[in-house]
């Protein structure tokens, strides 16, 4: 804080200063909503990279030629665009600078994994994991954009959306899984029991969202709610083999989760806007001039029927209740990153693909009646103590 005059600062300069470090913050946000949309661009068209390179590998290079060419395309324009959006490390905290990183290195691997598929040479369920890795750590910066934010309004919207982004995901990969599967025309028990992991997530991640927006949000996110048709075949998926047809049941399917897609990519740039908006009206609010002299608030002038406590234990309950989303969030994903780390330590010590390594873990855990993730902590401090 700047003083001229000699003497001490005084209300008026506290709250000059304060004034100009609120909008700072808040035009920092404006520009990480330009990320926030990048980032989703980018995770929608991987998901559809994903879904027709599944369809691609499970149909043995028959259907989906041109889908793979041109999703792969439009993958590569939006990482461009990303790219452009991240502008320099220095403006970043450590935290988010280590997201970005893991993001960047996972999406670096893209050009081998294609070369792969298109050659046909590793299973669907592999390519699916490789894409899925790749946007739970592209997906992962977004809660790390709001460390900063002391507005509960603007914090509300950040739950809100990466709730719906996660949730959008998981809708990702269960077309990813059912096309993989209807493409076969067979649905093993561990594919079942991840159809249905994936179907329960997204209720989780979508009660969330639907708690912290507008009832004017909710109309728009029914349109992505699964049909008639898309139950049907869940059902077919969970507790039946489906018939050989040549990729026809598998093409419907993909083509109803595409829908569904589309729709949550809508409600998303909804709330990507909506919450720009908010940043916005707050930074015309912060450009107001000071008042000349320093006014004394009186909170019960502003609530005169009601006791001032009440409403401040209400505040608090309410920004509790939306740290405690956001670190769950969080925890998640830690918990992944452990699992991941894991599933590398079985590749490497026992020649195991991944998708083996994560069947073993699985059942270690499944044997042991415990979390996936203290199975992984448990072999990886063994293999500390090992290597010392």
């Amino acid at each position: 804080m700047t003083i001229n005059t000699g003497r001490p600062p005084g209300a008026t300069e506290w709250y000059q200063q304060a004034r100009l470090l609120r909008k700072a913050q808040l035009c920092k946000l404006a520009q990480l909503g330009t990320l926030v949309s990048r980032i989703g661009h980018l995770a929608h068209m991987l998901q559809c990279e994903r879904g027709a390179s599944n369809i691609w590998l499970c149909s043995q290079g028959a259907l989906y030629a041109l889908e793979c060419k041109a999703s792969r395309a439009l993958v590569d324009d939006h990482l461009q665009a990303l790219h452009q959006a991240l502008g320099t490390p220095l403006m970043a905290s450590g935290a988010l600078c280590e997201r970005v990183a893991n993001a960047l290195q996972s999406l670096e691997q893209l050009p081998g994994l294609r070369e792969a598929i298109t050659d046909c040479a590793l299973p669907a369920t592999t390519a699916m994991e490789r894409y899925g890795r790749m946007l739970r750590n592209l997906l992962s910066i977004v809660p790390q954009l709001n460390d900063s934010i002391d507005d509960p309004q603007i914090a509300g919207r950040f739950v809100a959306l990466y709730s719906l982004m996660q949730g959008k995901e998981l809708v990702g990969q269960e077309r990813a899984l059912g096309a993989i599967g209807f493409t076969q025309g067979f649905f093993s028990d561990e594919m079942r029991q991840t159809l249905v992991d994936r179907i329960d997530g997204q209720q989780t991640c979508f009660e969330i969202f639907l708690s912290l927006t507008p009832a004017s949000l909710h109309d728009h996110f029914t349109l992505s709610v699964p049909g008639a048709e898309v139950e049907q075949l869940r059902r077919l998926a969970c507790t039946r083999q489906p018939a050989a047809d040549q990729g026809v049941l598998a093409l419907h399917w993909f083509s109803l989760q595409t829908e569904r897609l589309e729709h949550l990519r809508t409600l998303e740039e909804m709330l990507i806007d909506d919450l720009m908006l908010a940043v916005e009206s707050l930074i015309s609010r912060a450009d107001d001039e000071p008042p000349a002299e320093p006014q004394t608030y009186e909170p019960l002038a502003l609530y005169p029927q009601k006791p001032l406590l009440p409403l401040v234990r209400q505040q608090a309950q309410e920004i509790e209740q939306l740290s405690r989303q956001l670190a769950s969030m969080r925890d998640t994903l830690e918990e992944r990153k452990i699992i991941d780390k894991a599933k590398s330590v079985l590749m490497t010590h026992q020649q195991m693909s991944e998708e083996q390594a994560w069947c073993q873990l699985r059942k270690m855990a499944m044997d042991k009646n415990q979390r996936m993730v203290d199975i992984a902590r448990a072999l990886l401090t063994v293999k500390a103590l090992w290597q010392e």
